[in-house]
């Protein structure tokens, strides 16, 4: 697992209004699957930023505005699927998983950092894929089989963990909490998708008004337990620019994650 600051990676210019320009963010996110962003300090320029990268899906967990205001709400944070409103740690999974069609962009921004702990962790589903491609091909072959993974309770999603598409692209949809349930095709495949997920993860600190944009067909995210407060806001979406689906591979025709 990889520990990087923010100040190792250069930003995009803001535009004059001092938010970041949402354009070349859009074109990060486009290429790389991510992009991390600075200047956020309040929720009117968070609101603002996420105006001009996305069209903002509301729903349950979210406030008036469309934004999710993520602090600790103590005991209810127990309950399955509100991990994210709790101190513990979260693991790498994609947002909203249990849904027909999450929502391609998340934006998140913290407020207010912890005293300790509350490190983001992102790992990059290409990579991942990669990393499997070389290492457990069987692994990744079960998960790509279709209805393998179910995300949600009554009312989720059956999927699979990696999904091909005709045009090579893949996508990734994963939880690990107790919303989440495996063929037994791909249980015993679980130690070497954790393993890799591992391999590839970067870890970093978010100071007041930073954050990250990720697509979240391609990439997972992660945080660790803190203490004391902590308050992110976050922001879910259709982007406003055309983006292709997921991420290519380069797994030769006949292989999973590429058209056959």
């Amino acid at each position: 697992m990889t520990t990087m600051s923010l100040t190792r990676f250069g930003r995009p210019r803001p535009e004059p209004s001092g938010l970041p320009n949402a354009q070349a963010v859009a074109e990060e996110v486009a290429a790389a699957g991510m992009a991390l962003v600075s200047g956020l300090t309040t929720r009117t320029r968070v609101l603002d930023f996420a105006a001009r990268l996305m069209v903002l899906e509301p729903h349950r967990d979210s406030d008036s505005d469309g934004l999710t205001t993520l602090r600790n709400i103590g005991v209810r944070a127990q309950r399955p699927g509100l991990g994210g409103f709790g101190t513990g740690e979260l693991l790498p999974h994609t947002e909203r998983s249990g849904i027909s069609a999450p929502p391609r962009l998340m934006l998140l921004v913290c407020l207010q950092p912890a005293p300790s702990g509350g490190a983001v962790r992102l790992s990059d589903g290409r990579a991942v894929h990669a990393h499997l491609a070389a290492t457990a091909l069987e692994a990744l072959e079960a998960m790509s089989r279709p209805r393998t993974a179910f995300y949600g309770d009554g009312g989720g999603h059956p999927s699979s963990i990696f999904t091909p598409h005709p045009d090579g692209r893949v996508t990734l949809r994963l939880r690990q909490d107790e919303l989440a349930q495996f063929s037994p095709l791909v249980q015993p495949f679980l130690p070497q998708l954790r393993q890799a997920i591992g391999t590839v993860q970067q870890r970093f600190d978010l100071r007041a008004g930073e954050g990250y944009v990720i697509d979240n067909e391609r990439f997972l995210h992660a945080r660790t337990a803190f203490d004391g407060n902590r308050v992110c806001l976050r922001a879910l979406g259709s982007p406003l620019r055309p983006m292709l689906r997921g991420f290519a591979t380069a797994l030769p025709t006949g292989q999973p994650g590429v058209a056959r």
